[in-house]
């Protein structure tokens, strides 16, 4: 938590600025400077060295460019990844001499569909599926409020090793992820390597799938029990579902999804149009769209004036009469067939 000494507590964590922060930063970013005085509301823009003296003048401050705050951020971050990198090493030696003992247990008993209660027992799976992948990896990551700092170190901590070792990393994100400070610094860690991001507007779960041999998924939404799914068929039909779903995502660096259609709706909104057809509440809309309640309402209230809707229930009625979710792509149609 940072301090301010003449206003007392100045709460929040080094993974996020506060309001004032992000405006006093952003004007010196503009300006190339900024004064003391107009700083001291947001003591954190010095304690996280996001400004620094004015050689030239003792009242003013400059601020370091962004690429170079993130590098200093991220730098412990690193060096704890390499330390947790020793300790797997070290724990790895210790439980090799029982590694042939399991491996006569389970060739005895149906292990292609195992049950992960507690995240300590579903990260320590996660970790051992990565280390033994080899060719690919493929995930879904839905979208939410920004990822806390121990969810960064242990993405880093899985992700880094295997584009050291050149496995190819595709994930996909929600259009939301586009407009996450954390979620974009995060993939500007491997820019240049066999790593590929794209994002669509609706994602239901979490995925994880390694060299087409194992996958993960949650069963349950607090994402404190996993099913790690080891059956060829049931790995088949998952990649299969990713592939569908990466097919129509629009690449990370390309692309604008959220540009208004000649109807004047913008792509979200028309997403959030065939949920409120289906019948579900502003709160469910938002987890399946990647976005806080109150940014899913802003849209259902611009749906709602593009429409000349004067209620929720009529709103219903217009969404459907205006024809805006008709599509003539054939992926949306079907003879019911499976």
């Amino acid at each position: 938590m940072v301090t301010n000494g003449t206003n007392g507590a100045h709460p929040h964590a080094l993974t996020e600025l506060c309001e004032e922060g992000d405006r006093l930063y952003a004007t010196a970013l503009r300006t190339g400077r900024i004064t003391r005085s107009a700083v001291e509301a947001a003591p954190c823009l010095m304690e996280f060295a996001l400004l620094q003296p004015d050689p030239e003048d003792a009242n003013l401050l400059r601020p370091v460019p962004p690429a170079v705050a993130l590098a200093q951020r991220l730098h412990p971050l690193e060096r704890e990844i390499s330390e947790r990198r020793r300790m797997s090493v070290t724990l790895a030696d210790a439980f090799e001499p029982f590694m042939a003992l399991s491996a006569q247990e389970t060739a005895t008993t149906d292990s292609s569909i195992t049950v992960l209660e507690g995240l300590d027992r579903i990260n320590a799976a996660l970790d051992l599926a990565t280390t033994q992948c080899r060719t690919e990896m493929l995930t879904v990551q839905p979208s939410g409020r920004r990822r806390p700092e121990h969810r960064l170190v242990e993405g880093l901590e899985r992700d880094k090793p295997l584009i050291e070792r050149g496995v190819r990393i595709r994930t996909l994100y929600q259009h939301t992820a586009r407009y996450s400070p954390d979620r974009l610094g995060y993939v500007d860690q491997f820019v240049n390597a066999k790593v590929e991001y794209r994002t669509i507007d609706e994602l239901v779960e979490r995925l994880i799938i390694c060299d087409e041999t194992v996958a993960f998924i949650p069963i349950r939404d607090d994402r404190q029990v996993a099913l790690e799914l080891r059956h060829p068929g049931l790995v088949s039909y998952l990649i299969k579902v990713f592939e569908f779903m990466w097919s129509r995502a629009v690449p990370l660096n390309v692309g604008a999804p959220y540009e208004t259609a000649p109807d004047g709706i913008t792509d979200i909104q028309h997403s959030i149009a065939k949920l409120l057809i289906e019948g579900h509440v502003d709160e469910a809309i938002a987890r399946r769209l990647g976005m806080n309640v109150r940014t899913c309402r802003a849209h259902i209230a611009k749906l709602a004036t593009a429409l000349g809707s004067g209620s929720r229930a009529q709103l219903g009625f217009l969404i459907a009469q205006s024809g805006i979710l008709n599509t003539d792509d054939p992926a949306q149609g079907g003879d019911g067939t499976p």
